[in-house]
């Protein structure tokens, strides 16, 4: 695992700075405009502005790529970051923010394509699956430690915006200064909707279901924390121990589903999350009963996603992995689009407890889908389905680290 992780040391290095620089940001801009009185509905929207971004960078960035190379659009998609976190310092307008985090959004999905394609050629058969999890550690971490910045901001509002422009900076050295080979893209295209839910009707549903319910915590989960009451210091603890909370459960749920029926594992998780956002609108907890309930929330949620990606590869060939679970992504990136919305209305119309009254009506919907599709259909014989592989939810470019690796080691 040594061996594996110093090969891509320099990819690693930049993705944990670039996280911990640029993941604080989503949860940043929700306290703020909080703060400002900004409607609920605009708040969501910014982080629906994100997504947007998100997903249509991971779809356009390619060519870019191609054409000039990935150190140099590497250098361009950190240095827009960088420079977009110093505009949320000097413009203090809603319209802006909005418009500047559907630009971070594109810049992200071009950092994540570069990284993920360059992983993929670093990576072989016998040390993918072990790349894939440290970039995973690195990423997440990276991310859950930046909250953390939150704290800089109490005496001095602009600080954050300018720590998060020097790490992005930092960031790129690793990759300015590696030797490594450039790799060229991958092509690949991503299923039908039509075509992924013939193959697997509760994976496509279930990615979207995620995708709205994660969206949505993302874009006012910090909103929820400040609304009940709790401060600036809790709100940073809170979001990362939920992040933190989903990179400790991927492992032990994923090899549960690997040993039963994986749709029993997706339908608890669902009623699981369902049950946890209940609790979290339901009832008044102290700080550290929220923040336990939030990490649970975190390890059970953030583990729908691969699941779903495994249940769906259950029903496919190996030559249709990569589009189907690429496709899959973006079916993601979709829900997480509508989540930001619809969770700020459930804020706007019924408090505090709205958003998770929403999330844990989208998890319940996903139970019951779940539920009728095993009576609709007999489960994947053990002996077919696929290793459970964890994996982020980025862009369509670790699809092929992920499918590689299954198609490797089968």
């Amino acid at each position: 695992m040594i061996a594996s992780a110093l090969s891509v040391r320099a990819l690693l290095v930049a993705i944990f700075i670039l996280m911990a620089g640029s993941g604080f940001l989503s949860t940043l801009i929700a306290v703020r405009l909080e703060q400002a009185g900004v409607a609920a509905l605009l708040i969501g929207l910014a982080a629906t502005s994100y997504f947007s971004g998100l997903t249509l960078g991971s779809l356009r960035v390619e060519s870019l790529i191609s054409r000039i190379g990935h150190i140099r659009a590497f250098a361009a998609f950190v240095t827009i970051y960088s420079a977009s976190s110093l505009v949320y310092a000097i413009i203090d307008q809603v319209p802006v923010w909005i418009v500047l985090r559907f630009i971070d959004g594109f810049a992200m999905a071009g950092v994540f394509v570069c990284l993920e394609s360059w992983l993929n050629r670093q990576a072989s058969p016998s040390n993918r699956s072990t790349i894939l999890a440290i970039y995973m550690i690195a990423l997440y971490f990276g991310q859950a430690a930046g909250q953390f910045l939150l704290n800089l901001g109490e005496n001095a509002p602009d600080l954050p915006f300018m720590i998060s422009a020097v790490l992005l900076s930092i960031a790129l050295l690793p990759v300015l200064l590696t030797r490594m080979e450039q790799p060229k893209i991958e092509h690949f295209a991503p299923f039908s909707l039509r075509r992924l839910y013939s193959a697997s009707p509760l994976g496509i549903f279930g990615t979207l279901a995620t995708g709205a319910m994660l969206g949505a915590f993302y874009a006012m989960g910090a909103v929820y924390v400040q609304r009940i009451g709790m401060g600036l210091s809790q709100v940073a603890l809170f979001t990362s121990c939920v992040i933190a909370g989903g990179v400790a459960l991927q492992y032990p749920l994923g090899i549960l589903s690997d040993r039963f029926d994986r749709r029993r594992v997706i339908i608890a998780c669902f009623l699981v999350v369902a049950a946890l956002s209940a609790a979290l609108a339901a009832f008044p907890l102290p700080a550290i009963g929220t923040i336990a309930l939030g990490t649970l929330f975190g390890g059970f949620a953030f583990a729908l996603y691969p699941l779903c990606v495994a249940h769906s590869n259950d029903h496919l060939a190996e030559d249709e992995r990569v589009g189907a679970s690429s496709g899959l992504v973006l079916t993601y990136s979709a829900g997480a689009m509508a989540g930001p919305i619809v969770g700020s209305a459930g804020m706007g119309s019924m408090g505090a407890a709205g958003l998770f009254v929403v999330i844990g009506a989208i998890a319940g919907l996903g139970a019951i889908f779940g539920m009728w599709r095993m009576i609709a259909r007999a489960p994947v014989p053990s002996s077919d389905q696929q290793a459970f592989q964890s994996l982020p939810r980025t862009t369509p470019m670790a699809a092929v680290l992920e499918v590689d690796d299954q198609v490797a080691s089968s």
